[in-house]
């Protein structure tokens, strides 16, 4: 007999359960980090909107897994500098598409996770990739 593990009761984490996943993410990133993240929002939905798809060329709603909203600290931008009316900062993570990948891939949820979200937040910075997987390790 192996020690195979039991799935038939498993699901696949809800929102509620992803946003936990993000937030702990999030809290393993370097504290160095996470102060200069001050402002940047962190969302959690199903799939991109229909006019998020269409902007960024997707074929498919599985086909992005997280993005930046908003001014790049690169560009100016960050919570001091919000004009009046101003969305703040937005990192989305999509969360059906995320568990696609995941399926497809053998890679554990948590490390994806926090990998988009670096990624995602890279880009409010305008991290290069190696400071993005320097950071990402830091986080592990």
């Amino acid at each position: 007999m192996t020690d195979t593990p039991d799935w038939s009761a498993a699901r696949a984490p809800d929102l509620a359960a992803f946003e936990a996943l993000a937030e702990t993410a999030f809290a393993r990133l370097p504290e160095a980090f996470r102060r200069l993240c001050q402002g940047v929002v962190i969302r959690v939905e199903d799939f991109p909107d229909e006019e998020t798809l269409d902007e960024m060329g997707c074929e498919s709603e599985f086909d992005l897994l997280g993005l930046f909203r908003g001014t790049g600290l690169a560009q100016g931008g960050g919570a001091a500098s919000l004009a009046t009316g101003q969305f703040p900062n937005m990192v989305w993570l999509y969360r059906r598409p995320l568990l696609d990948y995941w399926a497809e891939h053998d890679e554990m949820l948590g490390h994806l996770v926090t990998h988009v979200l670096v990624h995602e937040i890279g880009h409010h910075f305008g991290l290069s990739d190696a400071d993005m997987a320097r950071i990402e390790a830091q986080a592990e």
